[in-house]
């Protein structure tokens, strides 16, 4: 695939300018004219914009005057050190990757470069291709860092999609048609599989819509049995059944004047479609056991990650409701057909999760990136989500490697890494420790959604549920969709 190929050069294997066409500005700041004239002329040749500076003091104005994409910062300097510089800049451009170069590299220089946020460290004199190599990778992180706050900052105003990651071609098309239906009253129907995004979509249109103001109500219609869905949605009055000790609104009476998104549509029982499809008819219901009818000025978004015409024809799913809801349709691409998006949503998840548990800003090595771009991800963003995630809480520094993410995505065998570091173990527990791992995979594939992950393994929930607690597999709370 071309644009594999293309962000993979991006990241370190091809030229420096091959993919990037404005050249990358460069700030060498170092008191020794000789290094500054190496420098520039090694890096002129490489393609890239060279900016001079002999001291740290002229250097940071020279960062305050313009943008650029990389500083190569010397340890040792008449009046300022480079780690007096550093933290500086840090201040001043959090996201700008800085570069440490001395003839004096201790450990505990290096350490304390790194603790103050330097993204490499370079001993004089250095070896060229290292150097380079070091170089296009930082570029590289910068420009996907500031495109994804470039593109985050033209969608919330284009489209005030805050959430939302994308350039590809498929999602601007996605985008385009969200901003058009937004404003509507219209009904929409968001397909995608799992894990594409399908609510953040639909709270897009709520948000772009004139109903922003009111509330948004999500239910995943998949997760309840047929009664309780029916009661959560249109309440009940006391005694309507056993335990209906009091009398309850549903999520109808609650989203009204707003927008009520029905998740996993195609689950709900031929009843349940029944009432649903009298409610986008008349805009009125009943509370289950009740007999007062009740009218609600309601927005209905759904989504579904199946065919649903395919489930008219075979019977499961109305077909009158079926015309009802699909008055528009935004259909979701899957992560795969969208691969040139993985950069730009890799760097959100892993600001997002750093942030979250109170880390310092964490970045993937050259042969992660690749990874996650040549991954078929089955799971779509969700699975990504969560691979990032796994990798920021279980990363030590500020650089994630391949190591640090699943095997299935990089392609090393789970059983092989077992038995290399368990080499004595029986083969229950090896039997045991693989199932304990795929069902964990399985249930962050499916957003920890217990239910789901039973359907797709074909067994019983309560099944699923004996071995989680015979495995003492902790279950997290679900992310976002």
């Amino acid at each position: 695939m071309p644009e594999v190929e293309s962000q993979v050069s991006v990241y370190g294997s091809g030229p420096a300018t091959s993919d990037i066409e404005v050249p990358a500005k460069i700030l060498v700041i170092d008191d020794e004219a000789g290094i500054r004239e190496s420098l520039e002329v090694l890096l002129s040749l490489e393609g890239y914009a060279i900016v001079l500076a002999s001291d740290g003091e002229e250097g940071l104005r020279m960062l305050d005057a313009e943008a650029y994409d990389l500083v190569l910062l010397d340890l040792a300097m008449p009046g300022q050190s480079g780690l007096e510089i550093l933290p500086q800049i840090r201040e001043r451009h959090p996201q700008m990757p800085v570069i440490m170069i001395t003839a004096y590299g201790t450990v505990d220089n290096v350490v304390e470069a790194i603790r103050a946020g330097a993204e490499n460290f370079v001993q004089k004199p250095w070896d060229n291709e290292k150097l380079l190599a070091d170089i296009r990778a930082a570029v590289a992180r910068h420009r996907v860092e500031e495109e994804n706050l470039q593109l985050k900052r033209t969608l919330k105003q284009r489209y005030n999609f805050s959430n939302i990651v994308g350039k590809s071609d498929p999602m601007l098309r996605v985008f385009d048609l969200v901003a058009q239906v937004a404003p509507s009253r219209s009904t929409v129907l968001i397909q995608g599989e799992s894990g594409t995004g399908k609510e953040l979509i639909a709270k897009a249109i709520h948000t772009n819509s004139p109903r922003k103001d009111k509330p948004f109500v999500p239910i995943n219609t998949g997760a309840m049995p047929p009664e309780l869905l029916e009661s959560t949605l249109f309440g009940h009055v006391k005694g309507a059944f056993t335990s209906a000790i009091a009398s309850k609104k549903g999520l109808f009476e609650v989203a009204h004047g707003g927008t009520l998104f029905l998740d996993e549509i195609a689950t709900m029982g031929m009843d349940t479609q029944a009432k649903i499809l009298r409610v986008l008819q008349d805009r009125r219901f009943m509370h289950l056991g009740g007999v007062q009818e009740i009218q609600v000025d309601v927005r209905i978004l759904a989504a579904t990650n199946v065919d649903l015409r395919k489930e008219v024809r075979e019977g499961r799913f109305r077909e009158d409701l079926y015309y009802r809801l699909n008055v528009i349709t935004v259909d979701l691409p899957p992560l795969r057909a969208r691969r040139e998006d993985i950069p730009l949503l890799a760097q959100h998840f892993l600001d997002f999760y750093a942030n979250e548990n109170g880390l310092a800003q964490r970045k993937l090595s050259n042969d992660a990136l690749r990874a996650l771009i040549d991954y078929a991800w089955p799971g779509n963003v969700r699975e990504l989500e969560n691979a990032i995630e796994r990798g920021v809480v279980l990363s030590s520094g500020p650089v994630i490697g391949a190591d640090l993410l699943p095997g299935h995505i990089t392609g090393r065998s789970f059983q092989d890494a077992l038995l290399e570091h368990n080499p004595n173990s029986s083969l229950f527990d090896i039997l045991e420790t693989i199932e304990r791992r795929i069902i964990v995979e399985k249930l962050e594939r499916c957003n920890w959604n217990q239910t789901e992950a039973a359907e797709q393994f074909r067994i019983p929930l309560s099944t699923l549920n004996q071995k989680i607690k015979r495995l003492n597999i902790e279950i997290r709370k679900r992310g976002r969709e």
